[in-house]
């Protein structure tokens, strides 16, 4: 598949391990940086790299590689501690990223693969007007604002070293070992908590399976019409929050409980409470466009929604059972 050794960062992520498994799959050579101790398979060459900053060292884990896939990040923050959030992000997402691409582009590195996210964009869309790559981001929020401005700092190293850009900006992300609200969420499910979100049928929401955001990611680290594009993820079949949680309750093989409580009466309810954030998340419309990764590399979604769903519970099951 490739022509030398990928580095994948935050190999020990969500993310980052599902691109090294399947790169190993695949039999690329491959580093995985990592801060905490991750088992891996047997030819994962192992950088261990510290905390992401303009001065974190990536010289011995971009040895030998023709590929970065930049996965690390300081991501969405629940319950934020940080003084300063904002440059809290920034100094891990910008001047982390940008670090890491100097000393790529020193290295010899041809491509960069930069997981950005959809927040770039926004945070809402109008139903049937989907972002597209061309649209001006308007990043909303200390993550948003550092991944734009991680994108447009990569973009100028990038042109001034010869180094291969590629950005991907994915919504939303499920798949095994997939944590965070989509794991509340499920739980509620299969726990038959009553839900009110049985008349959010209007809205849509573009999420994009683990396996589909893989298989995207490893398609740019090699397509030649790849290098200096930005792609959007997604599966494809955006769902309303009412057809998500039915579809989720499918694959775990239980009947979801979903009140019919009025979208007009949430809202007020969660402006009350100061969660108006979390309406939109849970009641809003974003969708994206995946057209420009068909039409320029030739992609498809290799798996469904509901395929997506059945292995992203099948590996909550699984812990489970081992718990």
């Amino acid at each position: 598949m490739s022509d030398g050794r990928v580095l994948v960062t935050g190999a020990s992520g969500f993310v980052g391990r599902a691109v090294v498994t399947a790169l190993v799959q695949q039999r690329v050579p491959v580093t995985a940086s990592i801060r905490s101790d991750t088992t891996f398979h047997d030819n994962v060459r192992i950088a261990r790299v510290g905390s992401l900053g303009g001065d974190t060292d990536w010289v011995a884990a971009l040895k030998d590689c023709r590929v970065v896939v930049h996965c690390a990040a300081r991501v969405h923050v629940m319950h934020e501690s940080a003084v300063d959030p904002l440059n809290a992000f920034r100094v891990a997402n910008v001047d982390g990223s940008m670090r890491l691409a100097r000393q790529a582009a020193a290295a010899g590195v041809r491509r960069m693969v930069f997981v950005s996210s959809i927040k770039v964009m926004g945070e809402e869309t109008t139903l049937g007007s989907p972002f597209t790559e061309r649209d001006a981001p308007a990043p909303v929020g200390p993550y948003g604002v550092s991944k734009w401005e991680a994108e447009r700092h990569l973009n100028r190293i990038a042109a001034e070293c010869g180094l291969e850009l590629v950005v991907i900006r994915p919504p939303l992300v499920y798949g095994p070992g997939v944590k965070a609200n989509f794991l509340s969420m499920t739980r509620w499910i299969e726990r038959g908590i009553p839900l009110p979100f049985g008349s959010l049928t209007k809205n849509r929401r573009t999420l994009v399976a683990l396996d589909n955001l893989v298989d995207l990611m490893l398609a740019c680290t090699t397509h030649p019409a790849a290098a200096g594009e930005t792609f959007l993820a997604g599966d494809g079949d955006d769902l309303s929050t009412a057809d998500l949680l039915r579809r989720t309750a499918a694959a775990l093989g239980v009947r979801p409980r979903l009140l019919p409580v009025p979208p007009q009466l949430m809202l007020l309810a969660a402006t009350l409470i100061g969660r108006r954030a979390l309406w939109q998340r849970l009641g809003g419309t974003l969708q994206a466009s995946i057209r420009h990764a068909a039409r320029t590399l030739g992609w498809r979604p290799p798996i469904t929604v509901d395929e997506g769903l059945h292995r992203a519970v099948a590996s909550l099951g699984a812990r489970t059972d081992a718990r």
